[in-house]
């Protein structure tokens, strides 16, 4: 695996000019063709990537993003966070055209800013590539004028203004990212539905099988991967949509289906947090009534 520990490393190795600040970089990507080699590779960086980009392959491409299978010719914005794994592999050497953006920050370069522990707080730095940012043409043309805002004061002079500016734009070109993959969370609205739909299935599921037992309680980490999703990205989507997080949705269906076994069984309530995936029955007992404001027996005598 490559691991690009500089940001002038990665200049020299995809021949961009040599970058005007060590610890980040902006680079316009113009309407270029490459021939791009057919040996399999993988890398990572020590610092963060935003892409923009449009790439179109003349043959078949097959690029993953950690686990995950991605079309370059879907996505438009995307972001990687230092040590996040990327691969690539190509079927035959072939040509690539490709336009865009592309913005390097190390950690370092954020240090003593706004920005240093704040970065971290948006969710898509944990999203898989193949769920990238789609852009309307507005919503592009805004991110755009930040990338050019940031490519002028990158350009320009350094002085002790420099930096808290190029931070500001990037403040901002994070924000509007945010906010756009909230308005995609909502107008994706069949695909969003689909997967909402495979989640309640993939949970009805496992509750009705022995892996409750035998497994206990499914896990975040467990429901993402069956969905083919990033936990982050599937926490942000339910945020959206349901105004709830994986986990939640989880409780929500054990409570569901301990409200049913009180009320069609006899069993105990130590009995039914056993076949519902709990190691120790205080523990059921607790979710319960954090979940219903009734312990399980004054729910099930309540229903007399």
């Amino acid at each position: 695996m490559k691991r690009f520990k500089t940001i002038s490393e990665f200049h020299q190795f995809r021949q961009l000019p040599a970058p005007e600040h060590p610890l980040f970089s902006v680079t316009e990507i113009d309407l270029v063709k490459r021939q791009v080699d057919t040996a399999a590779m993988s890398w990572c960086y020590d610092f963060y990537a935003i892409g923009m980009k449009r790439v179109s392959f003349s043959n078949h491409i097959n690029f993953r993003y950690g686990q995950q299978p991605f079309d370059f010719n879907e996505g438009i914005l995307s972001f990687v966070a230092p040590n996040q794994v990327l691969s690539l592999s190509i079927e035959t050497k072939q040509e690539t055209t490709q336009s865009g953006w592309l913005l390097l920050i190390h950690p370092d370069f954020l240090w003593n800013t706004s920005l240093a522990k704040s970065i971290r707080k948006f969710d898509f730095w944990d999203y898989s590539v193949h769920e990238s940012l789609f852009l309307s043409a507005k919503e592009e043309a805004m991110l755009v004028h930040i990338f050019q805002n940031i490519l002028q004061e990158y350009n320009a002079n350094i002085d002790r203004f420099s930096k808290q500016i190029i931070v500001s734009q990037l403040e901002s070109l994070l924000s509007y990212a945010d906010r756009f993959y909230h308005r995609q969370f909502i107008t994706r609205e069949k695909a969003n539905h689909q997967l909402l739909d495979k989640l309640e299935t993939i949970l009805e599921d496992y509750f009705s099988s022995e892996e409750l037992v035998t497994k206990g309680l499914p896990t975040v980490q467990y429901i993402s991967e069956t969905l083919n999703v990033s936990p982050s990205y599937l926490r942000s989507l339910l945020k959206v949509l349901t105004g709830q997080n994986t986990q939640q949705l989880i409780h929500d269906k054990l409570i569901e289906k301990a409200k049913e076994k009180l009320s069609v069984t006899n069993f105990s309530s130590s009995e039914i947090a056993y076949a519902l995936g709990f190691e120790h029955p205080q523990s059921f007992t607790k979710l319960f009534k954090s979940k219903t404001n009734l312990s399980p027996l004054a729910y099930r005598q309540s229903l007399n």
